[in-house]
């Protein structure tokens, strides 16, 4: 049983309409995959409506423009607020895509420029696609691209980060923590040895955002990138942190929207719910604290309860929320639907890569094998996840598991059979 954790802060009103299963019990959903997305917070719906009220253009200087100017402003003044950097050192974007994309094109477009010959990026062997198929982009274009692994833990590779670093390297861009296992990075001691050589340093904080504390200039890192979905927040909004002095350069050609840095107009709407969101900053320690007991204790209850479970990283350091587990004997997307069908949403690997029939490359990456990867399990919780939830969710993953492996254990007696009687 899970007794003596702290209550959640509810972000959001909870889903009243019941859902029926294929037994026909009904249930309300559990949501346990908000590495995927989170829910919007239950207090930005009557802010919404204020602030489509206030639909001019922020570029323009008459009265309709000056209300989104004001929301923007505030919303900018809060974000740098809680990530530790001056309200100048923030550019909206899209969202993380599009900062990452932003971030290292623009470090390899100015050097291009400038005919230097650094031209070594470094990233991790589990960067998230957004990182990795920017690289690959750049790769065709001239810049080499050295890969760090990872061990089996999924701890990354110092030794052979600090010797590839060198008088070539031109950048350095690792996430602050893996999506998939929630494992996090060295990325203070990562930014002072890429320092050292003169490069640049990158950071993917999409996942660190309402999760842990974060302070830019504590982790001395260039430039960093941050969802707004991954916080409560409408999608459509993110970040990227630019250190001052940084020369970075529009990714997105047009108005001069950012001081320049990228044109269109502004998602007034979805940058006003980061910014807001971002005044509950002094909550995230005591979230951290409460999300990792309650993490721990369900990891506890689910290999104290089923066999043949082990939990990916788990010495690491890791994201408070963040479980990615392997069931032997299940297959994962089988288990994700029979899941889904009682009413608890998880996931299997990163929500970008939902659908493709191949194992998550970050496991594969790890080392692990093919058949492990295949049954991974990757549990996220948030701010409004329960003890009820989670010991509700237990259950259940213990019923689905025995169900699946009694199927497929009568499965294989069947096939000897058959193969017998050839």
């Amino acid at each position: 049983m899970l007794r003596n954790i702290l209550r959640p802060i509810s972000v959001r009103v909870k889903e009243s309409q019941l859902m029926t299963n294929f037994q026909g019990r009904s249930f309300k959903p559990v949501y346990l995959d908000h590495n995927a997305t989170s829910p919007l917070a239950a207090e930005l719906r009557p802010l919404a409506l204020e602030w489509l009220d206030r639909w001019g253009n922020p570029s323009s200087i008459h009265q309709w423009g000056r209300g989104p100017k004001s929301i923007m402003r505030e919303a900018r003044n809060h974000f740098s607020q809680m990530i530790g950097a001056h309200p100048l050192e923030v550019v909206f974007t899209s969202g993380g895509s599009e900062a990452n994309n932003q971030a290292l094109k623009s470090a390899f477009f100015h050097l291009s420029r400038q005919g230097s010959e650094r031209r070594q990026y470094l990233i991790s062997a589990v960067e998230h696609p957004s990182v990795m198929k920017t690289m690959e982009f750049l790769a065709g274009l001239g810049a080499e691209v050295l890969t760090v692994p990872v061990s089996r833990q999924g701890l990354l590779d110092l030794d052979t980060l600090r010797s590839y670093l060198g008088p070539k390297t031109a950048m350095v861009s690792v996430m602050y923590a893996n999506n998939e296992t929630g494992h996090i990075f060295p990325i203070k001691k990562i930014s002072e040895w890429a320092h050292e050589v003169g490069a640049w340093v990158h950071c993917d904080a999409v996942q660190a955002l309402g999760k842990v504390p974060v302070d830019v200039k504590s982790w001395g890192v260039d430039l960093a990138s941050f969802s707004g979905h991954k916080f409560y927040s409408l999608k459509g909004a993110g970040a990227l942190y630019v250190r001052k002095g940084f020369p970075l350069e529009s990714l997105i050609h047009g108005g001069g929207q950012e001081r320049g840095r990228r044109a269109g107009t502004e998602n007034v709407l979805a940058i006003a719910a980061l910014g807001h969101m971002a005044r509950r900053r002094d909550q995230v320690q005591d979230q951290f604290l409460r999300l990792r007991a309650l993490r721990d204790q369900m990891e506890k209850e689910i290999l104290s309860q089923i066999s043949g479970v082990r939990v990916n990283g788990p010495d690491n350091l890791r994201l408070p929320n963040t479980s990615s587990l392997i069931l032997d004997g299940v297959d994962g997307e089988t288990l994700l639907m029979n899941l889904d069908l009682e009413g608890f949403a998880v996931s299997t690997g990163a929500a970008c890569s939902s659908g493709n029939p191949e194992p998550s490359p970050v496991l594969m990456a790890m080392g692990l094998t093919r058949e492990e990867a295949q049954s991974s399990l990757r549990l996220s919780l948030g701010w409004d996840s329960t003890e009820e939830e989670v010991e509700s969710f237990v259950r259940a993953l213990k019923a689905v598991v025995e169900r699946l492996r009694k199927i497929k254990r009568e499965s294989t007696k069947l096939e000897q059979k058959q193969k017998e009687r050839l």
